[in-house]
């Protein structure tokens, strides 16, 4: 299984980006997908993580700013980040739960990272 993550890049504060991770590979199911984040010197956090039926939760300094949704047609989840503020500046890592065909234990998947820097 592999996890595709694209859309990072440099914006001003108070501005927009969105994120794309594309699971790919032999995946029966996926459960949760999420977004994590590691700025330097600092350890990786949990931005934001959703379920398959659509249950979204977020890191408190998110809240009513990111907004995190998926495709479970396309194993895709997304991250739409407004009114970005420099402390959002982070590597942002995508991760999923998934199953592959032929077993029954889910396994956790890492996509590689997308710098977000949000800076004038």
């Amino acid at each position: 299984v592999q996890l595709q993550a694209s859309g990072g890049g440099l914006v001003q504060p108070g501005g927009s980006l969105r994120l794309s991770c594309a699971a790919s590979g032999s995946i029966r199911s996926i459960n949760v997908m999420g977004w994590y984040r590691q700025a330097p010197g600092k350890q990786r956090e949990l931005v934001a993580a959703i379920t398959s039926g659509g249950s979204a939760n977020y890191l408190d300094s998110v809240k009513g700013r990111f907004t995190i949704s998926r495709e479970n047609a396309k194993n895709t989840v997304y991250l739409q980040m407004n009114s970005l503020k420099p402390e959002d500046t982070a590597v942002y890592y995508c991760n999923a739960d998934a199953i592959r065909w032929g077993r029954d234990t889910p396994y956790n998947y890492w996509g590689q990272g997308t710098q977000v820097t949000v800076s004038s």
